[in-house]
């Protein structure tokens, strides 16, 4: 399927054309002509498949011939992050429109970044008329949900016409998503490419059983075998993050922290070094790394395993973007160990768990397929396995 049988106008195909992009992904083939014809629609889909465009073509088409000068169409999206790069994919996209297009976030630090509470504070002071509008989505809204931004969504709704188009896209759907979406849209439409809570299918799964206090001499080693491209690590907390990006340092690693303790301006600048590829190895915690739509990164690492299995997606879907290969490496010490097994019956599969010699763990692991009890302790005559199987 090309782009041209989704019924986009020359305008647009000359901007895809433009951007290198040849055939529509999955989710806009199905997306595309449904929000053309004007329906709700509730989109699923995996990170990196090109979700953004799904909406944002359909949109620039059915607006570029309307009424200018007014809002009349709002992306909700839950940080400053990944509001610019909806922006950026806007003006690429509509170049050739005659739209225009602009962001809303705040100023200095994370939390005040947020967008929906700065519109919030856009419309309450009469700076925004909502009275045009006509398309609404709400982009990575299990996110937008998942942070705290119920209410301020609830609120924003409350203000906008009634007769309105209302798209929801999101990784996952949630149930909290889920009962928001039958609130706000009309006999939706639904698009669900693959199963709910998968990860991309060039995914490259690796689970490596490591006493906690051996995982940044294990993380060091094994960036030494990584090929050419960036390494994105996730840590729970900015302590963790700031602490590993020290000690990666000390072994000569390009490495930089990302988290909301630091500036708006240090952030940018880091993400601007990573992107391209002064800087290889980008440590950062969850919140500070939503958004991040980087090229090439070719691992992933959960240096801690996410109490929320629905975070281990997310996380993971930032390598093996639009039909690329890629490694998520999860660093996992034995009080992880549940909550890897949390993850993975989410996801419906279990991953063999791996030891690397030199950095076996105290106590032998918990296999996927063992009842969740207390781990016994090693002997040792016990011998390390080298490898492991393959996951794909």
């Amino acid at each position: 399927m090309s782009f041209t049988s989704l019924g986009l106008v020359p305008e647009l195909l000359r901007a895809i054309e433009e951007r290198g992009y040849t055939e529509p992904t999955p989710v806009q083939q199905q997306a595309v002509p449904v929000v053309l014809e004007g329906r709700d629609l509730v989109g699923s889909a995996q990170t990196g498949t090109g979700k953004t465009a799904a909406f944002l073509l359909p949109i620039l088409q059915r607006l570029k011939d309307r009424r200018r000068g007014v809002l009349r169409a709002l992306v909700l999206v839950p940080t400053r992050e990944l509001a610019e790069q909806v922006l950026r994919s806007a003006q690429a996209y509509g170049r050739y429109c005659g739209l225009r297009a602009a962001a809303v976030y705040g100023g200095v630090g994370m939390e005040p970044q947020t967008t929906p509470g700065r519109l919030l504070d856009h419309m309450g002071r009469g700076h925004v008329d909502s009275s045009n509008l006509e398309v609404l989505v709400l982009d990575e809204a299990d996110r937008m949900l998942d942070m705290g931004f119920a209410p301020d969504v609830r609120r924003i709704l409350a203000t906008l016409p009634t007769e309105r188009q209302t798209l929801f896209f999101s990784a996952t759907i949630s149930g909290d998503v889920d009962r928001l979406a039958r609130r706000a849209l009309k006999e939706h439409a639904a698009v669900e490419i693959g199963r709910r809570a998968e990860a991309a299918h060039g995914v490259e799964h690796i689970l490596v059983a490591v006493d906690k206090a051996e995982k940044r001499g294990l993380l060091a080693r094994m960036l030494e075998k990584v090929p050419q491209g960036r390494t994105l690590v996730f840590t729970r907390t900015k302590f963790t993050a700031d602490k590993l990006a020290r000690h990666l340092r000390r072994e000569g690693k390009e490495v930089a922290a990302l988290h909301g303790g630091k500036t708006q301006s240090f952030r940018t600048a880091t993400l601007e070094r990573f992107k391209n590829g002064r800087t290889r190895v980008l440590v950062a915690t969850d919140v500070a790394a939503r958004g991040i739509d980087v090229e090439n990164i070719v691992m992933v690492v959960n240096y801690d395993v996410p109490r929320d299995p629905e975070v281990y997606v997310h996380r993971v879907g930032r390598t093996a973007r639009a039909g690329a290969q890629g490694v998520a490496l999860t660093l996992m010490s034995p009080d992880e160990w549940l909550m890897m097994r949390d993850v993975e019956k989410l996801m419906g599969r279990s991953f063999p768990r791996e030891i690397v010699p030199g950095f076996e763990p105290s106590v032998a692991p918990l296999q996927p397929e063992q009842r969740a009890k207390p781990p016994q302790r090693r002997g040792p005559s016990v011998r390390a396995r080298r490898g492991g199987a393959r996951v794909r």
